[in-house]
């Protein structure tokens, strides 16, 4: 199985490293790539073809849009002639089937893939839908690939892209938020910048790792830490009265909805 990636950032290199990890080889795999320190950077860290020339492509089973979503139109538009029957996996946000399709001049074999950067590290979790056309030995082709990286969702309905976007997508950067605050917190009660993270990295990774353990809810193991007068509970208490759940709510939404309004946008021409 040979699969080409267009466009060599983040989220390739991590798939790429992921698929190596996981047994893919290395020879099938090649990656289209305007910058010419990133194709050399690909080719030594992984020993893959790095290229820049885009007919390559046409010889893949398997052709991985893994650039910004700013450049997709110009970029199918090229290369719906260099289709014939391969899937094409997208990992841009908010392009939708329906456009990408029309861009690449009716090519309807593709899987919308949600990944996260978590993938960075093979944690990762990736939203995927696929189209009528795909068959169901590329719908397994695009799951092997995601599964390189973390664990998978297929949906039967791309709308639900939006709120995955808001949830699992965007995700990653309220954790971020909430440990920033934990270590800024931490520092001001006299810890040293090292100590803070230190702390704040371990309390996340260990309260996640027994959530994915434990048939309880987060709200019964939130209980189940909050004594009655106690510390935990004068915390949680502030943060209910600064309405700490319902900003996060609310949070989530206004992604979902901007999610939405990205695709409206970038799919109207």
């Amino acid at each position: 199985m040979k699969i080409s990636f267009i466009g060599g950032g983040n989220m390739a290199r991590a798939l790429i490293t992921g698929m190596i990890k996981q047994g893919f080889d290395a020879a099938g795999i090649s990656v289209v790539e305007t910058d010419a320190d990133k194709r050399q950077a690909l080719q030594a860290e992984f020993a893959v073809l790095a290229t820049e020339q885009m007919p390559s492509v046409g010889n893949a089973d398997i052709i991985v849009l893994a650039v910004k979503p700013q450049q997709l139109r110009d970029l199918s538009i090229f290369l719906g002639s260099l289709l014939h029957k391969q899937l094409v996996i997208s990992i841009a946000a908010g392009i939708r089937c329906e456009d990408l399709a029309r861009w690449l001049g009716g090519y309807e074999a593709i899987v919308r893939v949600m990944p996260n950067t978590p993938a960075q590290v093979q944690q990762g979790v990736s939203a995927l839908y696929a189209t009528p056309a795909v068959t169901d030995v590329q719908r397994q082709q695009a799951e092997n690939i995601l599964q390189a990286v973390g664990v998978t969702l297929w949906l039967d309905d791309e709308a639900r892209m939006d709120a995955v976007t808001a949830i699992s997508g965007s995700g990653p950067a309220y954790v971020f938020y909430f440990m920033e605050a934990m270590q800024e917190a931490a520092i001001e009660l006299g810890f040293s910048e090292a100590e803070a993270r230190m702390l704040t990295l371990q309390t996340f990774a260990g309260a996640s790792t027994l959530a994915g353990s434990s048939s309880d809810s987060p709200a019964v193991l939130r209980s189940q830490v909050t004594s009655r007068g106690g510390t935990t509970e004068q915390a949680l208490l502030s943060m209910e009265s600064a309405e700490v759940k319902a900003a996060i709510v609310k949070a989530t939404h206004a992604a979902a909805n901007r999610s939405k309004a990205l695709g409206d946008q970038l799919g109207k021409d």
